[in-house]
């Protein structure tokens, strides 16, 4: 068997709405919301009888998506935020932006603040990482050829 797609991944978040308006301001669409509650849910996470908000939001190609979850229950036990990027365990999403600095700029309106600095890597990348609502870390791209 083969596999077709990754589907989405997905992000644990303080606050659901300044994160999709943030996520907006990135690029992405707001591909819907929903509620998932319930012992059904809970079997496939583990977590048992669950209550979480969630919104898709969708890449402008419509091939990569992040699916934002806000859990009312169970309460959230760890915060891996703060982790330096040589932590083990997912890290951080990485986005392809057409003008690195004008992106900034807009994140910058919606909190968004700069990790380290803007850097090109061999005239192919400038590069750079976020910290985005909640500390969240994102890496931009902007390709150079």
């Amino acid at each position: 068997m083969a596999l077709k797609r990754m589907d989405n991944v997905g992000i644990v978040v303080e606050d659901l709405a300044a994160t999709i308006d943030f996520f907006r301001e990135l690029g992405l669409e707001l591909e819907g919301r929903a509620t998932v509650e319930g012992e059904w849910a809970g079997r496939v996470t583990g977590l048992g009888d669950q209550h979480v908000e969630i919104a898709m939001m969708r890449t402008p190609d419509g091939h990569s998506r992040l699916e934002l979850s806000r859990f009312h229950r169970p309460t959230v036990v760890e915060d891996h935020r703060n982790a330096p990027v040589n932590a083990l365990g997912y890290l951080r999403v990485m986005f392809t932006v057409d003008d690195i600095d004008a992106t900034l700029e807009r994140l910058r309106t919606r909190g968004a603040q700069l990790v380290g600095e803007v850097v090109e890597y061999q005239d192919v990348y400038r590069l750079c990482y976020i910290r985005g609502p909640g500390g969240l870390l994102i890496g931009l791209a902007q390709e150079l050829r």
